[in-house]
């Protein structure tokens, strides 16, 4: 039997059209993302994840020589929260990425890969409350989803265990 699946997301073709956390979201990500140690693929990749306190917690790319032993901004920032606010929910993830030349982005948004995907849905379980998932170009063309099962329809979680 064929089937339709149906996902939902929106598309900002820059930062003006978001909200004023989003935008806050957007910048840090940014700035962050200038920190990102990824000398190999000269790929720099920025995160931002809201917390329900209110809180910003950050992380960036993180290469090595010996691959695949590198971790992604959102791993990098999903973490170091489990590790140093483990009750917290996360509200929203903010996704910034492209060339470390600004210059030579092609203004299109960055999604996570498939291992953060993975990473957010699990917190997204453990929380039992879905995660609002933003990624941008530098040049700050935006697309958000509702939730990592937007971009991980069939996707594996404890309930198969």
């Amino acid at each position: 039997m064929k089937q339709d699946l149906n996902i939902h997301f929106e598309v900002y073709k820059n930062i003006s059209e978001l909200d004023d956390i989003e935008k806050k979201l957007f910048e840090t990500a940014s700035e962050i993302r200038k920190t990102a140690y990824a000398p190999y693929s000269e790929f720099f990749v920025g995160c931002a994840i809201l917390l329900e306190n209110g809180e910003i917690i950050v992380g960036n790319n993180q290469e090595n020589a010996a691959y695949p032993s590198g971790l992604c901004a959102e791993r990098t920032a999903i973490y170091w929260l489990a590790a140093n606010h483990p009750g917290l929910e996360i509200k929203k993830i903010f996704v910034v990425g492209g060339p470390k030349n600004e210059a030579a982005d092609n203004n299109i948004p960055i999604p996570p890969c498939g291992s953060c995907r993975q990473s957010i849905l699990e917190y997204e379980s453990k929380q039992s409350s879905p995660i609002e998932i933003y990624f941008a170009s530098t040049q700050g063309k935006t697309v958000k989803c509702y939730s990592v099962k937007d971009l991980l329809p069939f996707s594996f979680d404890k309930n198969y265990l």
